[in-house]
């Protein structure tokens, strides 16, 4: 087994851990407190969680943190195919051990952060795809080899992130990730709705790589700019 690859698996599994047990964990918190943590407070957790998560881990695995980015950036081959499936096995294993570890803490919270429609399936399900897009836009643009200000691509991703949660948390629970939704899914139960977020996260991925490759890959110097690795391209190789 490569070293190298057991250490962007590992970072993957530890990176989406600490991702769900910060975001959903602000939830169950929120649960448990009666609202001290607010929607402001847990879109906020969930975008520094990100940001955090994206400079500690980014130069060992690009931390993606998400199964529908990690297929993103596989479509632009920023990666290796031998490397999306442990990439997202990785990922699913981090965010239900962190789902397990809040579930041994807060037994009487149902639901443990899971993602739930309101308001309608359909219109969640509208919100997800449109809300997996914009943010793989994002990621694809802001970490291109030729953006002027890809060193602060972790920033605008966090932000980003905490802002689909901000308004789109009350429609769809703004998850944009299946492991995301995976994780107090099968841990509390809730998996009428999985499908959701186990679906249109994939369309929302594929509009946006098509939507990038349009306006960002035009040219021949955009096409060669292509780097072969992950969200932020890590200083040492």
């Amino acid at each position: 087994m490569n070293p190298d690859s057991l250490r962007k698996w590992a970072a993957e599994a530890i990176g989406t851990f600490c991702l769900v047990f910060a975001g959903t964990g602000a939830i169950v918190v929120n649960d448990f407190s009666e609202g001290a943590i607010t929607h402001l407070g847990i879109s906020a957790t969930f975008g520094l969680i990100v940001f955090a998560m994206i400079y500690t881990f980014g130069p060992i695995s690009g931390s993606h943190l998400n199964p529908a980015v990690t297929l993103g950036l596989w479509l632009c081959k920023r990666m290796k195919a031998r490397d999306v499936t442990p990439y997202i096995i990785a990922q699913c294993v981090g965010a239900l051990l962190a789902s397990m570890t809040l579930r041994g803490m807060f037994a009487d919270i149902a639901t443990l952060g899971a993602t739930l429609p309101t308001g309608g399936v359909w219109r969640a399900f509208g919100f997800e795809v449109f809300l997996t897009a914009l943010l793989m836009l994002v990621i694809l643009n802001t970490t291109n080899p030729r953006h002027p200000a890809k060193e602060y691509a972790g920033f605008v991703i966090g932000a980003v992130v905490g802002l689909e949660a901000l308004f789109g948390g009350p429609i769809s629970g703004a998850s944009m990730n299946p492991a995301r939704s995976l994780g107090p899914a099968l841990v509390s139960g809730a998996i009428a709705d999985l499908w959701i977020y186990w679906t249109a996260p994939w369309l929302g991925i594929l509009l946006a790589v098509s939507i990038h490759r349009l306006l960002m890959l035009s040219t021949p110097e955009d096409r060669e700019s292509q780097v072969e690795h992950t969200t932020i391209e890590p200083e040492h190789k």
